[in-house]
């Protein structure tokens, strides 16, 4: 993978997470929202889009995609400090980089997204967010995680 592609791919993961909070939906369900077409085109306008403020893009994704308000919550009641949205951002995308086979980060992304563990990390009242990527990694490809 590029610096481009990494900066690319953090940018949209980073963008995926702000939509989620702001619209109280699973990480999953945004991405099912957008599509793989959708996601490619974010990847595409990436670069672009990073002279943007994330409220602005979001706003535009949500509105575009007709993402509607959810009721997965993990921000308001949650008792810890949470992560920023770039530092989950930035999870997801390491662990994309690093559990995708080359050419295969667009589908990595989807199926990451869409799994098990991407509730696990959004539930900030736990301290799976913490745990070492290469711990996160291993659970995702389980499918559990790992005592």
């Amino acid at each position: 993978m590029t610096e481009k592609e990494r900066n690319d791919y953090f940018y949209v993961c980073a963008l995926i997470e702000y939509i989620a909070r702001e619209t109280k939906n699973h990480r999953g369900d945004i991405v099912n929202a957008i599509g793989k077409s959708g996601i490619e085109k974010l990847l595409y306008d990436a670069e672009v889009n990073r002279c943007l403020s994330f409220e602005q893009v979001s706003d535009e994704v949500i509105q575009y995609y007709k993402i509607t308000l959810g009721e997965f919550d993990t921000i308001s009641n949650c008792q810890y400090s949470v992560p920023s949205f770039l530092d989950i951002g930035k999870l997801y995308s390491i662990m994309i980089e690093d559990c995708a086979k080359p050419g295969d980060e667009l589908a990595e992304l989807i199926k990451i997204f869409s799994s098990f563990i991407s509730d696990e990390i959004s539930n900030f009242d736990s301290d799976v967010y913490y745990q070492n990527p290469d711990y996160l990694e291993c659970s995702y490809q389980e499918g559990k995680l790992l005592e």
